[in-house]
């Protein structure tokens, strides 16, 4: 049975002609206007519709969010924004709201415009009456390169409260805020000030310590629409199940990643605080060195070393340091030829876990990522070819 979107949003997903025949153009409307929170990217190349949806959600509110994929209008001067604001009144008008509270998110090849004969187009088909339910159409709606369509959803406890989550990327993922696309939608009543909150810190723990390839996007959009249908909630329970939500989100993306064909989960503990785990964490998980090593099964523990070692934190003492893949502690307890070849069947699966304890400190991070194929290299050698 497929995932609904929780109560008070509808849904109109199309194919406007973006590039191919698949999906492209995704709208979720709520019944009426809904708290909302979102984080963006950082890049000084972000584009007109990060602009614009960080103006039109610092009220905390929204009624719309729509998602054109397969060109993300990025560099493309004051015409690409005045096409964004095209989009944006177009939607507004179609569904009788204020052009400020719709959202709009962008993701594809850069530096080419909309084709906004093509989105009239598409805008002039939206329904009078939009009454899709279908959260699978929505996930499968903003794909690019993706292999297959995220979704995640979780019940919060003590209420019938709903959190539906969907999200996009594969490649060109190292995030300065959440990353990529995600958007979740939630029929909880949640205030837009604690929702901020909430989202900010459970997208700080998941989609915050993910990383494909250490590009950020240009297009980066992560947003929350709370309609409030089903009620007050519990926000710790929310907040549980806000983080279950993104969590699965976050290993699907690195899951996806482009060409990838493992998963990669390092854990540092033992810190001296959660920065520094999660920056030394990050440099494992970013090395192509380990990712190759993942690739090719290879329990190379030297690279991981280096990666930590290249942190150059004079806090970090060698002689201290415990690196284990899985459980099978590598360094400084070094592992025979046959324990070497059961790291190297273990690195075989489809997950691959790198643990690392600095032993300077009480603190811990946990982040996400995957090998480097040569598969990433040809998508994305012929990516707009």
């Amino acid at each position: 049975m497929a995932t609904s979107l929780p109560h008070g949003f509808r849904s109109h997903v199309a194919n406007i002609g973006m590039k191919d025949s698949t999906d492209d153009f995704t709208l979720v409307v709520a019944d009426t206007k809904c708290a909302v929170a979102g984080v963006f990217t950082q890049s000084r190349f972000a584009g007109p519709s990060v602009v614009v949806s960080r103006a039109h959600l610092s009220d905390g509110t929204a009624r719309a969010l729509v998602v054109i994929s397969k060109n993300a209008n990025v560099a493309n001067g004051p015409q690409g924004l005045a096409d964004t604001h095209e989009v944006v009144e177009g939607i507004a008008a179609a569904i009788g709201c204020k052009p400020n509270d719709v959202l709009i998110a962008s993701t594809g090849v850069i530096g080419r415009p909309y084709p906004m004969e093509r989105i009239r187009a598409g805008l002039a088909t939206i329904p009078k009456s939009i009454v899709g339910t279908d959260a699978e159409a929505v996930a499968r709606g903003i794909m690019t390169t993706d292999t297959i369509h995220k979704i995640a959803q979780a019940t919060v406890t003590g209420s019938t409260a709903r959190i539906v989550g969907v999200a996009k990327g594969v490649g060109m993922i190292e995030p300065n805020m959440a990353t990529l696309i995600t958007m979740m939608f939630t029929d909880a009543k949640i205030e837009p000030a604690e929702l901020d909150s909430i989202f900010r810190r459970v997208m700080d723990l998941t989609f915050n310590c993910v990383s494909v390839d250490t590009d950020t996007s240009t297009s980066d959009t992560a947003v929350i629409l709370a309609s409030g249908a089903a009620g007050n909630v519990d926000e710790a329970a929310f907040e549980t199940a806000l983080h279950e939500v993104a969590l699965s989100l976050t290993k699907q993306v690195a899951r996806d990643g482009e060409g990838a064909e493992t998963l990669i989960e390092v854990t540092v503990d033992m810190a001296r605080d959660g920065e520094q785990a999660k920056r030394v964490a990050k440099s494992i998980v970013n090395s192509p060195l380990v990712k190759t090593a993942v690739h090719g099964a290879d329990p190379n523990w030297g690279r991981v070393a280096m990666a930590v070692g290249k942190c150059n934190d004079t806090d970090i003492d060698q002689n201290k340091v415990v690196i284990r893949f899985g459980e099978q502690e590598v360094y400084p307890r070094q592992v025979d030829a046959a324990g070497l070849e059961r790291l190297s069947a273990y690195m075989r699966g489809g997950d691959v876990v790198i643990h690392v304890s600095l032993n300077n400190g009480n603190a811990s991070a946990t982040v996400w990522g995957c090998d480097l194929t040569d598969g990433y290299v040809r998508i994305n050698a012929d990516y707009t070819t």
